[in-house]
């Protein structure tokens, strides 16, 4: 029988972080690294994947490895893959963090602003989780995580924001499917729901829609996530901590969605 520390050590794993080279993807890889991982940090610019990985690398003592890597391009994600197969010879955990959003009402954004957003949101995680996840089912064992959101389980009367919604409740269903499905080939799929955290990202939407009193009032606990609140989670789902838990959506939202 294993002991609690064991169930969480991800030692010699080789986790994958999609845009994790900042925000809540960079929490979720500095936590996976803390627990003894190695990183994979893939993004658009690899500037900033080398930044990361280099971060955690020399803090963490950790192996690394930066990629360039477009999550809609079949092509790149499977050259990402045979990167990480080449130089660690095997993958364990896959985090599909990477997403994009486009503030506008639902009456007035455009057809195109829409499908941008799908398409990194739900079509790059569906690529990623297809093309890592063959490689996983030939293993035998993978833990892939997908980055949900609050708003793709209730509605957020003042987010303006129609395809990342969508594409948010759209990734739920696809979880679930995809962990009965792989379930006995034991590859865990399960997603991850943060609600409202401080990052650049929701300090820019406070500050351009003045909504930060608002989101606020929805959250039980009075606060918006810290930077190091997802990092439990995150290591929850990739470890054998969770192995009896898939297709689960865990919701780490200060009771957002509990109204």
């Amino acid at each position: 029988m294993r002991n609690t520390k064991e169930l969480f050590d991800l030692t010699g794993r080789v986790a994958i972080v999609t845009g994790g080279h900042t925000g809540l993807g960079y929490q979720i890889a500095e936590g996976l690294a803390e627990a003894g991982a190695n990183i994979v940090i893939c993004a658009r610019r690899l500037d900033k994947c080398q930044e990361a990985t280099e971060k955690l690398s020399s803090t963490y003592g950790v192996r690394t490895l930066a990629i360039r890597c477009d999550v809609t391009s079949v092509e790149e994600v499977d050259g990402m893959a045979q990167a990480i197969l080449d130089k660690f010879g095997h993958i364990d955990i896959l985090f599909n963090n990477a997403g994009i959003a486009w503030g506008e009402s639902d009456e007035t954004i455009s057809v195109e602003n829409w499908e941008k957003v799908l398409k990194v949101n739900l079509t790059g995680v569906f690529v990623c989780c297809q093309r890592v996840g063959r490689i996983m089912l030939e293993a035998g064992y993978g833990k892939i995580i997908n980055m949900g959101s609050v708003s793709g389980v209730v509605g957020v009367e003042y987010m303006d924001s129609p395809p990342y919604v969508a594409a948010k409740g759209a990734l739920i269903s696809m979880t679930k499917n995809l962990a009965v499905k792989w379930a006995k080939r034991g590859v865990y799929v399960n997603c991850l729901a943060p609600g409202f955290f401080s990052t650049h990202m929701s300090e820019l939407f406070f500050r351009l829609e003045g909504k930060r009193e608002a989101v606020i009032e929805d959250v039980p606990l009075g606060r918006l996530g810290g930077p190091d609140e997802l990092k439990g989670p995150a290591v929850f789902l990739a470890s054998p901590a969770s192995d009896f838990v898939t297709g689960h959506v865990l919701l780490v939202d200060g009771g957002h969605s509990a109204w």
